[in-house]
C-alpha cells in the first residue's frame, strides 16, 4: 500500500490508515508509533488523531497513548457479518465448550488471513497466538486450513505461491502437501493441525456453510496436545458446525459452491 504521506492521498484516506493501525496484537498506540506503522507525518498524526478522539472513533489514556474509543466498537458491532454469525453460533459454541473444556472458536476469511470473531477459553487452556479480533495464517492453523480450502483456486494459488512463514518445527510449508491437504479438506469439510502454529496446541476445525452453498467461516476447538484426542473432539465440533450451517439455511444436498 502507498504510504499515506504522498501527494494526493485524501484526509479521509489518512484517517482510515491511522485506524487501521490499531489492531489486537497492539491495541494501544503512541502518537510517534502511529506516524511510523502509517507513515504519515506526526504533526499530521496529531492533528488527525485529535479528530478522531473529537468524534469518539479514539480515545486518549492517561498515559498518552490510544485505542479505540467506545464509538468506533459499536459500529463494529453492527457487521451483518460477523455479528450474525456470532449470534447465532453463541449456543453450539456454548455447548462444545461444556462437553470439551477447551478453547472453542470462530472465524471468518478477510483477504489471505482468518479472524477470529467469537472464542470462549477454559482458564488453563493451552495458550494461543491471537485473540478476538486478532489474525490467523490459513495454512498453518485449524480455521485457517478450512477457509483456504473453500476459498477458491485463486485463493489457493496466491498462498500456496507467496511465502509459508514456518511458526513451528512441525509447521507444513511444502506447498504441494498443503494441495493435499486442501483436498481432502474439501471432502470432508474438516482440518487438523498438529503443533503447526503452537508447539504444544493442536486444533480440529469445521466449515459452516450458508444457504447458498458457500463456505462462509470455520468452527474449531484447540486442545493442549495430548490432552484431547481428535477422534474425540472430531464429532462434536463436527455437529456444532452442522448446526449453526443450518442456523443460516443449509440443509443437506446443498452443493457447496466453488467460488
Amino acid at each position: 500500500m502507498p504510504r499515506t504521506n504522498e501527494p494526493g492521498r485524501s484526509v479521509s484516506s489518512r484517517l482510515l490508515e491511522i485506524l487501521f493501525a490499531f489492531r489486537a496484537e497492539q491495541s494501544d498506540l503512541s502518537l510517534t508509533e502511529l506516524a511510523r506503522e502509517t507513515g504519515i507525518p506526526l504533526a499530521t498524526v496529531r492533528r488527525l488523531v485529535l479528530e478522531l478522539v473529537g468524534a469518539g472513533a479514539l480515545e486518549r489514556r492517561s498515559d498518552g497513548r490510544y485505542t479505540v474509543g467506545l464509538r468506533l466498537w459499536q459500529l463494529g458491532t453492527l457487521a451483518p457479518l460477523t455479528e450474525s454469525l456470532r449470534t447465532l453460533a453463541q449456543p453450539f459454541m456454548d455447548d462444545l465448550y461444556t462437553a470439551l473444556r477447551q478453547h472453542v472458536q470462530l472465524a471468518v476469511l478477510e483477504g489471505q488471513q482468518a479472524v477470529v470473531i467469537e472464542r470462549l477459553s477454559a482458564p488453563k487452556a493451552v495458550g494461543l497466538v491471537s485473540q478476538v479480533g486478532g489474525r490467523l495464517p490459513l495454512h498453518c492453523s485449524g480455521v485457517g486450513k478450512v477457509l483456504l480450502s473453500h476459498g477458491g483456486a485463486d485463493l489457493i494459488e496466491n498462498v500456496l505461491g507467496g511465502r509459508l512463514p514456518r511458526q513451528t518445527s512441525r509447521t507444513v510449508v511444502d506447498p504441494d502437501l498443503l494441495r493435499s491437504q486442501m483436498a481432502a479438506c474439501r471432502r470432508t469439510g474438516t482440518a487438523t493441525v498438529r503443533g503447526e502454529l503452537t508447539e504444544d496446541a493442536d486444533s480440529v476445525a469445521t466449515r459452516i456453510v450458508d444457504g447458498e452453498g458457500r463456505v462462509v467461516a470455520a468452527l474449531s476447538v484447540v486442545v493442549r496436545t495430548g490432552s484431547v484426542t481428535h477422534q474425540a473432539a472430531l464429532p462434536s465440533v463436527v455437529t456444532s458446525g452442522l448446526g449453526i450451517s443450518r442456523q443460516l439455511g443449509w440443509r443437506p444436498g446443498i452443493r457447496l459452491r466453488e467460488d
